[in-house]
């Protein structure tokens, strides 16, 4: 079933960056400024969340998402696919990542953002191991592709299914049970491709 849904959520994506094609061929901005325009939403968002506007934040999270798949579109459309440009959007997508937990950290640790405790961990230290987890998954993928493993893009746990556990939970009041979830999301799916790293070095393949 889980399997089912990642095939159905990897079209949905591959179908979203088709259609935008079209759009993004008349974007007359380069695909790296997008990417930084993307970044700074992703700063403001993290400032909004400190704040205790956690609905707003839910709002700019998919702002910034905009940006993050328009930068790629443009790239593709007006064939600007470059080294430096993927580096510079993987670099922005970490910051990004990191920036929006701290402001959440932020607002739940000053009482802007009111909630629960989960299991009895403070909804800081989830936030922490989910800020983590984000980390591992984009890191266990680069550094087992650098050592020459293949199909490492396995897991349901990539920046855009995180964004939207962020987004939903921001929307329904449920963010920290959100977070939870992509806790133990991004940990399972860095130990898949510890996994799939492991059999890709042994065999070659």
């Amino acid at each position: 079933m889980i399997s089912e849904g990642y095939i159905i959520f990897n079209k949905l994506k591959n179908t979203i960056r088709i259609s935008i094609l079209p759009l993004a061929k008349g974007i007359p901005v380069s695909p790296n400024m997008l990417t930084i325009i993307g970044l700074a939403v992703s700063i403001v968002t993290a400032m909004i969340f400190a704040r205790g506007y956690v609905v707003l934040g839910g709002v700019f999270i998919l702002l910034s998402g905009i940006f993050d798949v328009l930068d790629g579109g443009v790239a593709r459309a007006s064939n600007r696919i470059t080294a430096f440009g993927a580096v510079l959007d993987s670099v922005c997508d970490r910051y990004a990542d990191g920036i929006i937990f701290v402001g959440i950290i932020y607002g739940l640790l000053s009482r802007n953002i009111v909630s629960d405790q989960l299991f009895l961990i403070p909804d800081w230290l989830w936030c922490s191991l989910a800020l983590i987890g984000s980390y591992l998954v984009s890191y266990t993928r680069a550094r087992s592709e650098a050592a020459g493993a293949k199909s490492m893009n396995i897991g349901f746990a990539e920046r855009p299914e995180r964004m939207i556990l962020l987004v939903l939970g921001a929307f329904t009041g449920y963010l920290v049970a959100a977070i939870v979830l992509i806790v133990v999301l991004t940990h399972i799916t860095s130990l898949q491709r510890l996994i799939q790293a492991e059999r890709s070095l042994r065999s070659g393949r």
